[in-house]
């Protein structure tokens, strides 16, 4: 095969490996009922006058499947930080017991599920059009070059292939996060 046919695959491969990539970075982020530390990765805390993440200002722990712990290196910044955690609109509601600030996650309504799983069927339909675009810019590029007629259409076909491979990808993800966000 020409090497700016295979420079052009390399190429939407890891455009779709990037999709991928961002689709499984946003997942993490919808919360399925237990909770972790990414839950708060969001947060920022105005410390010693920059805007910065809490997990830079404190340990993010999860001593069990339904709480938070967030213990701060300096005790001065506990206010600061449960008024973060409170303004962020994550919906938790953090107690202060002086030393750390703890947060009960609440177990997930159906209604609120139902509701994760559509926020998670937009992302995974947002990497579906990325991987898609990626390939219409590779047929774009392919139809650019000055090469056999049989060599375009078999590139087209091996884009088509990898375009179909990385859409399952999305939708075997999908599944995995929609069993996981509606288990009770």
């Amino acid at each position: 095969m020409n090497e700016e046919v295979t420079f052009i695959i390399d190429s939407t491969k890891e455009s779709m490996d990037g999709s991928i990539a961002h689709l499984e970075k946003a997942l993490i982020k919808i919360r399925a009922g237990k909770a972790s530390p990414v839950m708060l990765s969001t947060v920022m805390i105005e410390y010693y006058g920059s805007v910065t993440p809490l997990s830079q200002v404190s340990n993010i722990n999860t001593p069990d499947a339904r709480t938070i712990s967030v213990q701060p290196w300096e005790k001065s910044i506990l206010q600061d930080i449960e008024t973060a955690i409170t303004n962020s609109n994550l919906g938790f509601n953090p107690m202060n017991n002086g030393e750390m600030i703890i947060i009960n996650v609440p177990p997930l309504t159906e209604e609120r599920r139902v509701q994760l799983v559509k926020q998670a069927k937009a992302e995974a339909e947002d990497a579906k059009v990325s991987i898609r675009s990626a390939r219409q810019e590779a047929n774009k590029e392919l139809k650019g070059l000055e090469i056999s007629e049989d060599l375009q259409k078999n590139a087209e076909v091996d884009v088509q292939e990898l375009t179909d491979s990385y859409s399952k990808k999305v939708d075997a993800i999908f599944a995995v996060k929609e069993a996981e966000i509606m288990k009770v």
